[in-house]
């Protein structure tokens, strides 16, 4: 099911659920609840793209104050941020904080699309007249049930912050319905975190968020910031002793703080909001209570009511015909301030625009490392390069840091992954500015279409100077800018200069200039049509500098050979030392050695099973290569497997084998309903092919050392 249908599905349930509420008392709440979940829909199914083309889809866990609260804990704990976290999550995450330490419970109140379908949930089975089963507040069975969300809020922070990947998402039943149960879930665990927002909150008003939500442990512990600055101050305190616990402990030691206030104290101090009822004008009809989705006894509470549970979500004072609750200080009697009802909504979207507005302002850093030091005697420069599109996660970055640990002389390295901006900190002594720019670009090819070298035997090398190209996307999108031209261009290969040379592989037979060359390299945009309709527009901020006068020629052949990305896998075997050449057995006196199988088979008739195919150039093809690697290497007799250029110079997937293998059986292997794939040695899988294979392949013999164009 995809995402769209999905949300369709739900919404329509919750509406039914709501009915005529939405238009009655509490309409603050339930105008920015439906706001804030149709912004949700908006965003992740791609309807804003049709209105604002040059939008992206946005990531579903980027719209989630959790995964700011997750990446803020990985900042402080290994001062980097996880996935593709960035300033704006982090904001989003402490804005929250913020809110329920000073204000309220106002996300949970208003915002959260859990929430929503919980409290629609709510409201459907009143409409459906089924009978509602709460658990008393009182009772054994909610302390203990409690307890569950500070285990999952110390189990998920733990992992992110050791892994650097938003761990909850695997679960988060909200990310597993956004993505249509796709990306990066853990499909029984999202399956199961739905049914307990779906069943149990069809019975029990917000079980999901008294039980099981993290999110509801963090907002409840932080109403006691008292006790928890308690907790901060200790560990401070300890460290400057010298006594230094791992940050686990802290993390464990606030939890279950958390967890003992709001179980047995319940009444948080300091907040600027609260609940209050004016005593002379209430008649103690109990309505109120029984329209709290958390069941909090409000009346015995007195004039103050200040419960952990309380999102100040306005379903009690909506209720109360006597206009005896409101939010604020004490009322006085027959006057109460029913302006301040909108206090908690309102005060929810400015802090909201605010978290937004600042965290789109300022930017942290995702890593910032550093390495040998020791070696340094001074101060360090930098160099910073803006454009950087592969440097998009953690995961890139920490692989751009370890690229640039190769480079002599540098020694730090920040990245900024929401505006694809690297800082570079070199010993001046060492290198200089430039070799670090030569060695952060990355040389890159881009192949536009493939020319048929029998009709175009030789193509045109024009060179382009190019500003602003920092990052090998960059040259792909402008290939596929030139691609859409119809044009005759077949390739481009960039190589770093100042500006930046881009060689541009050519059909010889059509006029080229520079105004064609700078109309292409100056666009803003990358227009490519989406499926079923639209356009994706990918912006772009290359600057043409010139068109070299020179020019240059190419064997059609020489640019297929330059422009294929190869494949090739060699195999390894376990043999009895007695079945092996005694050449191989020299030496050795193990009875089991792991031996290449090009040894083993060596003076042996050997064959290719070659199957051609113009679609192994695309790169589902090259993803899935190792893994068909992985699953025929098992079969004895298959020596290597190689994606390369054939003599027609098409792309072939070539199989080296030798008896006892034969052509029959590589193609049972090919045509398994199952593939064999071993990730470790006590770890081996059945899986669905990744490839589909619907001819046969051809055979012929293999030469000793055959050549193979990679």
């Amino acid at each position: 099911m995809e995402t769209p249908e999905i949300f369709v599905i739900l919404g329509v349930f919750i509406f039914c659920g709501m009915g005529k509420s939405f238009l009655a008392r509490n309409w603050p709440k339930y105008l920015l609840q439906w706001l804030s979940l149709g912004a949700i829909v908006v965003f992740l199914t791609g309807l804003a793209g049709m209105v604002f083309p040059e939008m992206d889809k946005p990531d579903p866990e980027a719209l989630c104050p959790m995964g700011g609260l997750q990446a803020f804990g990985t900042y402080l704990v290994r001062g980097s941020l996880p996935c593709t976290m960035n300033t704006l999550q982090i904001v989003m995450g402490l804005a929250l904080a913020a809110a329920v330490v000073f204000l309220g419970k106002l996300f949970c109140g208003y915002l959260c699309p859990v929430g929503t379908v919980e409290d629609g949930l709510g409201r459907l089975r009143r409409a459906l007249h089924i009978r509602a089963f709460n658990i008393s507040r009182r009772s054994a069975a909610d302390k203990v049930l409690r307890i569950v969300k500070y285990g999952l809020l110390f189990w998920i922070f733990y992992m992110t912050c050791t892994s650097s990947e938003l761990f909850c998402k695997k679960f988060d039943p909200y990310y597993a319905v956004a993505t249509g149960f796709k990306g990066e879930i853990v499909l029984w665990g999202s399956i199961s975190t739905v049914v307990l927002v779906l069943l149990p909150g069809l019975f029990i008003d917000r079980f999901w968020c008294k039980y099981i939500c993290p999110l509801g442990a963090v907002s409840n512990s932080l109403k006691f910031y008292l006790p928890l600055g308690g907790i901060l101050l200790l560990w401070w305190v300890l460290s400057l002793l010298g006594v230094h616990l791992h940050w686990a402990w802290l993390l464990g030691a606030l939890c279950l703080t958390g967890y003992l206030f709001e179980v047995f104290h319940r009444r948080p101090a300091g907040q600027l909001l609260t609940l209050v009822r004016d005593e002379t004008a209430c008649t103690r009809c109990g309505l109120c209570e029984k329209e709290c989705p958390y069941a909090i006894d409000i009346l015995h509470y007195g004039a103050k009511m200040n419960d952990v549970d309380c999102t100040l979500c306005g379903d009690c004072t909506g209720v109360c015909a006597h206009k005896a609750l409101g939010v604020g200080g004490v009322m006085r009697a027959g006057k109460p301030a029913s302006w301040k009802k909108m206090l908690p909504p309102c005060l929810a979207v400015v802090l909201t625009v605010a978290a937004f507005s600042i965290g789109n302002t300022y930017e942290l850093p995702t890593i910032d490392e550093e390495w040998g030091m020791e070696q340094v005697a001074g101060h360090l420069d930098k160099v910073e390069v803006e454009g950087l599109r592969t440097v998009k996660c953690f995961g890139s970055s920490m692989a751009f840091k370890a690229r640039m640990e190769k480079v002599p002389g540098v020694h730090r390295v920040r990245t900024y992954v929401k505006s694809h901006r690297v800082e570079v900190f070199y010993d001046s002594k060492v290198t200089d500015a430039d070799k670090v720019r030569t060695a952060i670009f990355v040389p890159s090819r881009f192949r536009i279409k493939t020319p048929d070298h029998r009709l175009v035997p030789e193509l045109k090398v024009m060179t382009i100077r190019v500003e602003k190209m920092f990052d090998k996307l960059d040259l792909n999108y402008l290939g596929l800018q030139m691609r859409q031209s119809g044009r005759g261009v077949y390739g481009l290969e960039s190589e770093f200069d100042c500006p930046v040379k881009v060689r541009v592989y050519v059909d010889p037979a059509e006029e080229w200039d520079a105004a064609w060359f700078k109309e292409m390299v100056n666009r803003k945009s990358l227009d490519m049509p989406l499926h079923g309709g639209g356009v994706k527009k990918t912006p772009m901020n290359l600057e043409f500098v010139r068109l070299e006068k020179e020019e240059d020629s190419i064997a059609a052949t020489a640019f297929l050979e330059r422009m294929f990305d190869g494949f090739h896998a060699a195999y390894n075997g376990r043999y009895a030392r007695t079945s092996l050449p005694p050449a191989l057995r020299e030496g050795r006196q193990e009875d089991s050695i792991v031996v290449k199988r090009s040894e083993v088979y060596a003076g042996k008739k050997q064959y290719i099973y070659e199957l051609a195919d113009t679609n192994y150039q695309k790169p589902i093809v090259r993803r899935a290569l190792p893994f068909l690697s992985n699953h025929i290497s098992r079969e004895e007799g298959i020596i290597s497997l190689s994606l390369t250029l054939n003599k027609d110079y098409l792309p072939a997937l070539q199989i080296r084998f030798a008896a006892p293998a034969t052509s029959e059986r590589i193609w049972e292997l090919l045509q398994a309903e199952m593939w064999t794939i071993t990730y470790k040695k006590d770890d081996v899988r059945q899986e669905k092919p990744r490839l589909a294979f619907r001819k046969e392949g051809e055979v012929f013999p293999a030469e000793a050392d055959s050549p193979q164009r990679q």
